[in-house]
């Protein structure tokens, strides 16, 4: 596909239910992840914009499915952060109701082409992160892994831990992209656009 100007781009809905997704027929690349892992910041990294998506320092802000729409081409859907533990039994269980809808109740999932799964390069892969790698291999949903906030480690550090990833979360999976950013950086950013773009 040709390069999409990533400068225009809109924030087209905030979908609190599935029925809300948008219709339109264009593929989608899903961006999951715990809460805080940096979500709002990969979008606003790519799309060279500050603050189409939120940031917070408060884990959990995004209680939505939000579609952002790229150049008329493409959405990207931030999808709710799982995770945050001070979160009430009936928060987490909306939360897991919406996110879950988007896979399981999505009239639209045959638009999903590609997941990308964030990553916290400095806690690494937790329980609810192998869960979800495990849910996406389980039912075929293609998926790439960007490790967020790398500029905290040093660069051997760095390598080893995502090294450590591919023979430990990914072992009988497959091999499984792996790429390093940091939205403070920059670092990756060109390598995530290149993987998106190379989905579509």
């Amino acid at each position: 596909m040709e390069k999409i100007n990533t400068n225009r781009a809109v924030l087209r809905i905030s979908a609190g239910r599935p029925d809300q997704f948008p219709a339109d027929p264009l593929p989608q690349i899903a961006l999951s992840g715990r809460s805080n892992v940096g979500k709002s910041s990969l979008i606003n990294s790519l799309l060279g914009r500050k603050s189409l998506a939120r940031v917070s320092s408060t884990p959990g802000k995004t209680v939505t499915v939000n579609f952002y729409l790229v150049d008329d081409a493409l959405y990207l859907v931030d999808l709710p952060g799982y995770g945050f533990t001070r979160r009430s039994p009936a928060e987490k269980k909306a939360w897991s109701a919406l996110t879950d809808g988007y896979f399981v109740k999505n009239p639209n999932i045959d638009r999903l082409v590609a997941v990308n799964q964030l990553i916290d390069v400095r806690v690494g892969p937790t329980d609810d992160d192998r869960m979800m790698l495990r849910f996406l291999a389980n039912n075929r949903i293609p998926f790439f892994i960007t490790a967020t906030k790398c500029d905290k480690l040093s660069p051997s550090a760095l390598r080893t831990a995502l090294d450590a990833w591919q023979h430990d979360v990914l072992h009988g999976i497959g091999n499984i992209p792996i790429l390093p950013f940091s939205a403070v950086s920059g670092m990756g950013k060109q390598q995530v656009l290149h993987e998106i773009l190379a989905r579509l």
